[in-house]
This record gives structure tokens, sequence and C-alpha cells, in this order.
């Protein structure tokens, strides 16, 4: 949510950092996981976090990836003794602000700017949600991929002569936990898309050669990033 959180993050961030400690999370660290009692609020100031949960035969479903300048609060705001409705996975090494839940809550409570910032930050994230069902049950697995691929594009890609290159390291079998399929079926879908030179595949990280392709097949609307975009 990067545009519409800069608000909120920007007002948290002022009124935080002076007094809580930057903590280090070493890429693979679990930050909270399903069910677990909240405790934290957090502040990603550097590196990437995925969101997500865990299907009872074991597999694991991706539902965000968060980068620097994004917020994690993943329960239900002013309940007694909510949990974490889902889990918090560095992929890479972080820097985060960990704000006690209590304070963050005081904080929205008492000051008028943070809850509107808050509240339009919430409905960005209601629309995007909407948006991504959208896109998995209208155009089943290959095209909830082409859709990842497009939102990946919004967040991460940088223009480049072969195409939007898409910064930041993805394996088929998290791409695969991004789409909710299975690895097997997103290495066919990627394979086919490869051979009609739409995209690039090097060091864990796709270049989208033929955007217009993409959106093209999921009959893309062309929402505004904040809207669309993997986060």
């Amino acid at each position: 949510m990067q545009t519409t959180s800069i608000s909120i993050y920007s007002l948290m961030v002022q009124f935080f950092q002076k007094n809580e400690p930057i903590q280090k999370v070493k890429a693979g660290s679990a930050l909270f996981h399903e069910k677990d009692p909240v405790e934290y609020i957090y502040l990603i100031l550097k590196g990437s976090i995925a969101l997500g949960r865990v299907h009872l035969r074991g597999k694991e479903f991706i539902l965000n990836v968060l980068n620097s300048r994004e917020i994690i609060v993943e329960y239900q705001l002013f309940k007694a003794n909510p949990q974490y409705q889902f889990f918090a996975k560095a992929l890479t090494d972080c820097e985060v602000l960990f704000i006690k839940k209590e304070l963050f809550e005081e904080f929205i409570l008492t000051d008028p700017e943070a809850m509107n910032a808050l509240v339009a930050w919430l409905s960005t994230g209601y629309l995007k949600a909407q948006m991504k069902c959208q896109d998995l049950i209208m155009n089943g697995k290959k095209g909830g991929l082409y859709s990842i691929l497009i939102r990946l594009c919004n967040s991460y890609g940088i223009k480049t002569e072969n195409g939007v290159l898409i910064d930041s390291p993805l394996t088929h079998q998290e791409l695969a936990n991004l789409t909710y399929g299975t690895r097997e079926v997103i290495q066919r879908a990627l394979k086919e898309l490869r051979e009609k030179d739409i995209i690039l595949y090097d060091n864990q990280k796709f270049t989208i050669k033929n955007l217009t392709y993409l959106k093209t097949e999921v009959d893309c609307q062309n929402c505004p990033f904040e809207i669309c975009g993997i986060n």
C-alpha cells in the first residue's frame, strides 16, 4: 500500500522512531505466527516481509509481500485479546520498528490526523483485497499468475531495454504461493510465457518483455498503482 500508506507511515515514524529502537530481523525469521496473541504492530524500514497462511495440509500461501515504508497491522483493532490472523516472515534481512499494540491504539485514538490517515489506508487495503479476489475468480490459475506478474511490475518494476524488470528475487515456489497454485501448474504457465517471448527469468528475477500481452489476457482495467500492487 505504498502510495496511500505514506501519510500514516510517516506520522508513525515521526512519533515512534525517537523512542523505539530499530530491530534487525534475519531473512527467514518469523515476526509472528497465526493465532499468536498480538503484542506489536510493525513499521518496515528496510527489507521485504511476506504475510500469509498455512493450510491444514502444510501448504503455505502468501497473501501480501510488504517492503520498506509499509505497516503491518494484522489484527482486529481495539478488540480485547486479539490474535494475529496471518503469519509474517522476513524474505530478506530487514530493519523494523516494533511498536506495542497499546501504544499504537492510543496514538490513533488521540490524534485525529492519524485516525484519518489510518482510515484511508484501511479503505485502500480493502479495495486491493477485493481486486485480487476478482482476478483469481474471473481469470483462473493462469490469469491469476498474469495478474500477480502485473502487480509485481507495479510494486517492483524497473524499466530496462528488455522490458520491465521485477526487482525482487522470486522462486517458482514463492510465485506459486502468491497465486495459490501448485509449483507444477505455475512452471507450465511460465514455460509457455517464455516460449512466447513474453518473459525472461534470470537469477531468480523476472523481466516482463510484453506487459501489454498480460494486461490484455486478464482484461486489465489499468487501476492506480496504490490499488494494483502486490503489497
